[in-house]
């Protein structure tokens, strides 16, 4: 047993002793709360606003956003071809137009439609989120518009997948149903139940 002389010691010396009770400490700063985690559309929308700002600052001259055009965005997308992995086949392809082809081709990969036009949708927003203004957001152009109509269109020839614009379905109303000819609605066991 310790004598009572030599309780503080240990805890002067920096004893590695458990102590029973916490000193406070004075004046510590309280870190600030956590920000809320982004979802996996914003943290994508932040990564290709900023991939596409470098993308600006490395060209010769560098180009500020304000500056930038429909010229630069359309660079941007065929730049971007050199990372894709949709094959798409070329005119004199043997495997063009087929849906799934039976061997391999030196035919080049691309960035798929789809790819390109959820890229769009999420730099545009991020436009008028750093402070641009809706009527003079360049990725919103016609020209851009455009080019991903006939990115797509040819991607479909190419790989021989027809596009469709799907139709929204109306939903019905699941408790009507038509009993007769005469048009009367109801549901069918009600009215066998009543007679």
């Amino acid at each position: 047993m310790a004598s009572p002389s030599n309780k503080g010691k240990g805890i002067a010396e920096g004893s590695s002793q458990p102590q029973s009770q916490p000193q406070p400490q004075p004046h510590q700063p309280q870190s600030p709360p956590n920000p809320p985690a982004l979802s996996r559309y914003e943290s994508q929308k932040r990564r290709d606003w900023n991939t596409f700002c470098q993308y600006l600052r490395n060209q010769q001259p560098p180009v500020h956003i304000s500056q930038c055009g429909s010229n630069h965005i359309l660079d941007f997308l065929q730049y971007l071809d050199q990372f894709g992995k949709t094959k798409v086949h070329i005119h004199g392809c043997v495997f063009f137009g087929q849906v799934e082809p039976a061997g391999q081709c030196n035919c080049p990969l691309k960035q798929a439609w789809g790819s390109l036009d959820a890229l769009i949708g999420r730099l545009r927003a991020a436009f008028e989120e750093n402070g641009g203004l809706p009527e003079r957001n360049p990725f919103a152009g016609g020209g851009i518009r455009v080019f991903l109509r006939e990115v797509r269109d040819s991607q479909a020839k190419a790989r021989g997948v027809p596009y469709k614009k799907r139709k929204k379905r109306k939903k019905r109303n699941p408790m009507k149903s038509h009993d007769g000819e005469d048009g009367t609605t109801g549901t069918s066991s009600s009215s066998n139940l009543a007679s």
